[in-house]
């Protein structure tokens, strides 16, 4: 498939640079995948499209302030650092992306929140990777959070005030690099009439690699890598699921990484199982869904891995119907934009 198949025209003032001020009052597309139509409410309606039985399924994954800006101790040069993943094996020290990459050699010392966190270099790597020891004072994820910032995607240009809002109200397991953007809609008291209702929440966790922010560069989608990324889910969160896939149940996944979790662990076990691993599944369209029933998503890139799984679940033309439709709307786009609900 060619990579072009997936590209439409977005106007650059559909990106939304900051979330809905109030969560469930941004905009929904609900999409009927059966008879090609599609409704525009708001995001709080989605409580009238959930009926007692389904199972709504998130990912509990929680974004660590990784974003850190510092001073280079030698010249004092400002150095950033992306924190990606803890090297297995050696305490305090992070597999870190850098920039100004270059100027990070062994035995560089970064200096940050005038000295309440220091950053030395001890390896470095290709792309721009470095393994940084870090020592400190306290707690290093209290110093984290004191000192770092949102690892917002490239295409959002203003920094957030709060941590907060780049993060789900259900977030509890540190470690993502990037948000399950789709969950940013929901509150509390929107899964408390879901459950009231009869819906089922259950909880996965997917950990999001910096890899969900790099483009699709190859020309045929078949040669693209998809990043690895770590994935857990419980026995108690695998019965649910199975149970309501035996009795026809919806299962209805809170964003792609959702999916994904649920879709790879399925096609390697042929059932829900509870386990603890990696995967790089990539779906496009003329995959087999397994798992999902609906999706509930936001509006994503052109050319992206995650436009194709969309476009895989309802259809390439379909899709970019949809996607004609919500910029016609004026919709707003990714992250912090608006939500489809594909049923």
């Amino acid at each position: 498939m060619d990579i072009s198949l997936f590209d439409f025209d977005l106007p650059e003032e559909l990106i939304a640079q900051s979330p809905s001020p109030e969560r469930d009052h941004s905009r929904l597309l609900v999409v009927n995948r059966a008879s090609h139509t599609y409704e525009d409410k708001y995001f709080y309606d989605i409580v009238d499209y959930l009926h007692e039985g389904d199972v709504l399924v998130r990912n509990n994954t929680k974004v660590l302030p990784s974003r850190l800006l510092g001073i280079k101790e030698e010249t004092g040069a400002k150095i950033e650092l992306l924190l990606l993943n803890q090297v297995e094996g050696e305490e305090d020290v992070w597999e870190c992306l850098t920039k100004p990459a270059k100027s990070i050699k062994v035995g560089t010392r970064v200096n940050f929140g005038e000295g309440k966190l220091i950053g030395e270099c001890t390896k470095v790597l290709d792309e721009g990777i470095r393994h940084i020891k870090f020592t400190y004072q306290g707690i290093f994820m209290e110093v984290l959070e004191e000192l770092g910032k949102m690892p917002l995607p490239p295409y959002i240009k203003k920094q957030l005030v709060g941590n907060d809002r780049y993060q789900t109200v259900y977030a509890t397991v540190p470690g993502s690099a990037a948000a399950p953007t789709a969950g940013f809609h929901f509150t509390e008291e929107l899964f408390d009439k879901l459950k009231a209702k009869g819906v089922i929440v259950v909880d996965i966790t997917l950990r999001i690699g910096l890899g969900t922010f790099r483009p699709v560069k190859v020309q045929n989608v078949e040669d693209h890598v998809m990043h690895s990324e770590e994935y857990e889910i419980s026995t108690e969160a695998a019965d649910i699921i199975n149970l309501a896939k035996k009795e026809g149940r919806r299962i209805i996944a809170i964003g792609t990484t959702s999916v994904r979790t649920l879709e790879a662990n399925y096609t390697k076990y042929g059932k829900i199982t509870p386990t603890r691993e990696s995967t790089d599944i990539f779906i496009t369209p003329g995959y087999e869904y397994k798992v999902i029933d609906a999706l509930i998503t936001n509006f994503h890139l052109p050319k992206s891995t995650l436009i194709m799984l969309v476009s895989a679940f309802a259809g390439r033309e379909f899709t970019l119907e949809c996607y004609k439709h919500a910029i016609k709307e004026k919709y707003r786009f990714f992250s912090f934009g608006d939500a489809c609900f594909f049923i």
